[in-house]
């Protein structure tokens, strides 16, 4: 259970837009079979899977015959597209065999809307994206091309199938692959009917349908009027939702081929067309379009990414919840300037400090633990600065933001400069363990405390002395020690103003002087003369370089 935290004395305002999401976790579908459902399926699956199965079969050697044919002697397969009686073929033969195949799957599928001709949209933009039962939009609106893996146009059969539809293939071992694929979206959108509509799953991964997840900008940067495509399943029963927390692909198909029926909605809105504002800004354009969809679904939006997932799987494998490597990636990443690989590593430093903890998030103490310091008024005021919500726990998402915001922007080559003066009493140019327990007991108001662990922690090379170097690499790789001295000054300058004013109104009074307030912990004059002068209270605010958030 996480301590009880006091109010902070410092108030810090914070922006609404670093909130936490509507919806904890896109990712994970968590429903499972009960009882009389396994009991259900497995009765009906005796009778319906193996004729499901073996018609499937047949219609899936069907439409690789025929694709097959269309593309038999095609020159320039992938970079000219498919015309005249090959193009027909596909668009009769493999749509009506795919509606035959979710027919004999038990699909029941419900259409809404109006399907936009080429002239009028050449490309679908369909969510929520949340199963691979999803194609079934590729048959309602003529087989168009999609977005797929290079690697799966060489599986067999299903390889030929996917070919015949010109995909945009994308390749994960090109570095340009990102580009090259907008490059040939934008080409192919602009070629005036030459390639067919192109479909598009704009969030780019599986999500539960509880939101729509930020939309990647591809099927925007074109710049033409674009159809959105909603996709609803209302069964009681949910044996179609593919996430990366839940049931596995194949014990999906066998679950779905077990149901007597499973229903679907295909609603398609009006085409989208852009404004000349949207036109010029990619982002706003599919944000609009998103927006839209999520008012007709009635769901909110929040602005998950695929990194996320990739941060979700990579804090299961560290040892915490899958749900903790949730940060918002793109609203973080855009605020803040961050890039997936340092806040990659920032997930690794904080499972190494919520180690301890249950539940994936950081409490006073293992954030004491890891700064290798008691629990003070100081620490618990940074501690407080972390916790946004004031739950008395840091989660990673808290982390990342406070990193960023509070801790990097603090430590600045001028506080260091200034954090290894006051350090520094005789100004040798060096710091000795007992100048440094000095500072530190001073500040933290413990005049007892142990600090030997921590000094021999920046004593890289063991000489019993810190350098300036030694406590800047030090400082660098803990940025949170910068902060930690911020808000030890702000409090001292608080408690001064404090003092100041009790001063104040005595001499107003007419009142004998009092003493003045003591401070949150006595400091030696040496390093008060340093910091904060007396008569310069003014001057010294600059050394919190703390923005607000």
């Amino acid at each position: 259970m996480a301590a009880e935290m006091a109010p902070r004395v410092l108030p810090l305002p914070r922006q609404q837009s670093f909130g936490p999401p509507t919806v904890p976790n896109p990712f994970v579908h968590p429903g499972r079979l009960g009882a009389g459902d396994k009991l259900r399926s497995v009765l009906q699956g005796i009778i319906l899977l193996p004729l499901r199965a073996t018609c499937i079969t047949f219609i899936l050697l069907l439409a690789w015959l025929f694709a097959s044919i269309a593309m038999f002697c095609q020159r320039g397969r992938g970079s000219v597209p498919l015309k005249g009686w090959r193009r027909r073929m596909i668009r009769t033969t493999l749509s009506g065999l795919t509606r035959t195949a979710f027919f004999i799957m038990g699909f029941q599928v419900k259409v809404k809307g109006k399907v936009a001709s080429l002239p009028e949209a050449p490309i679908f933009v369909a969510a929520p994206h949340s199963s691979f039962f999803d194609a079934i939009v590729c048959a309602l609106t003529g087989m168009p091309s999609i977005v797929s893996r290079a690697e799966n146009l060489s599986t067999p059969v299903f390889g030929t199938i996917l070919s015949s539809l010109q995909p945009v293939a994308v390749s994960r071992q090109d570095p340009d692959s990102r580009k090259n694929t907008v490059a040939e979206i934008t080409k192919r959108a602009l070629s005036r009917g030459q390639w067919p509509q192109i479909l598009i799953f704009p969030e780019g991964t599986c999500t539960n349908r509880s939101c729509l997840i930020t939309f990647k900008q591809g099927a925007f940067v074109s710049r033409v009027p674009v159809q959105p495509v909603l996709l609803r399943y209302p069964n009681k029963l949910d044996t179609v939702t593919w996430t990366w927390q839940g049931y596995s692909f194949k014990v999906l198909c066998l679950l779905t081929m077990c149901q007597l029926f499973t229903r679907v909605e295909v609603e398609f809105l009006p085409v989208h067309v852009p404004t000349e504002e949207e036109k010029n800004d990619p982002i706003l354009f599919a944000y609009r379009v998103r927006q839209t969809m999520a008012t007709a679904l009635n769901v909110p939006v929040t602005d998950h990414t695929f990194e996320d997932c990739r941060l979700m799987i990579s804090a299961g494998q560290l040892t915490l919840p899958m749900e903790a490597g949730l940060v918002e990636f793109t609203k973080i990443s855009k605020k803040l300037n961050l890039k997936w690989k340092h806040v990659r590593e920032q997930l690794d430093t904080f499972a190494a400090i919520a180690s301890a903890s249950k539940g994936g998030r950081i409490g006073i103490e293992e954030f004491a633990d890891y700064l290798k310091l008691p629990v003070t008024d100081v620490l618990k005021e940074l501690f407080l600065l972390f916790d946004r919500n004031g739950d008395g726990t840091i989660d990673f998402r808290e982390y990342v933001i406070g990193l960023s915001i509070l801790c990097n922007p603090a430590n600045t080559e001028e506080t260091i400069q200034m954090a290894f003066k006051l350090f520094d009493m005789d100004d040798d140019g060096t710091i000795t363990e007992k100048e440094f327990a000095s500072i530190i007991q001073s500040a933290l108001g413990l005049p007892e405390l142990d600090v030997s662990v921590l000094f021999k922690e920046i004593d890289a090379d063991e000489t019993g002395k810190l350098s300036y170097d030694e406590f800047k690499n030090f400082a660098l790789k803990h940025p949170e020690y910068a902060s930690l001295f911020t808000t030890y000054l702000d409090l001292q300058r608080h408690q001064v103003d404090l003092s100041d004013e009790q001063d104040s109104e005595s001499l107003k009074g007419k009142h004998s002087p009092v003493r003045s307030t003591t401070l949150v912990s006595e400091i030696t004059p040496t390093a008060r003369n340093k910091v904060c002068p007396e008569g310069n209270e003014e001057d010294s605010s600059s050394t919190s370089d703390k923005k607000d958030d």
